[in-house]
């Protein structure tokens, strides 16, 4: 008989990419997503964030706005965008003032001080994915059926 922790290293957890130039905030929020049962790795510049992106596959890739430069955020998410894999993404801030002059109606900005609200937004990002992800192959499927 398989026991619960057996059962749990059997599942692929969805791994999911934190980018933020802050220690404690980068560190909280990784711990805050392993608990919810994410594999989490971290970065803490674009630069950074990118090489983690072309070695490993993510299902989501969260970033802080403002790092090393005020728009560094969006362009780890630009980068995000390109891979062939397709992760999900957001912006996250720990700061209530998200009036950058840049359009985000399309990103969600995640406050990580709701942990309950973060880990429904995560799961429903990653399952948004899963979707589009299997769309996408069954268009693939479709056209090479004929």
């Amino acid at each position: 008989m398989e026991t619960a922790g057996e059962g749990r290293q059997n599942l692929e957890l969805a791994r999911v990419l934190v980018v933020d130039d802050d220690l404690a905030s980068r560190l909280t929020l990784q711990t805050v997503l392993e608990a919810g049962g994410y594999r989490v790795d971290a970065a803490a510049t674009a630069a950074e964030a990118v090489g983690k992106m072309e070695d490993q596959e993510y299902e989501l890739v969260l970033s802080d706005l403002q790092m090393e430069s005020p728009e560094a955020g969006l362009k780890v998410l630009a980068h995000a965008n390109l891979m062939e894999y397709k992760p999900a993404t957001a912006l996250i801030t720990s700061s209530h003032n998200t009036s950058t002059g840049h359009s985000t109606k399309n990103r969600m900005l995640v406050e990580p001080e709701d942990i309950p609200g973060l880990l429904s937004k995560v799961a429903n990002l990653i399952a948004r994915r899963v979707s589009l992800k299997v769309q996408r192959e069954l268009r693939h499927a479709e056209r090479h059926a004929y």
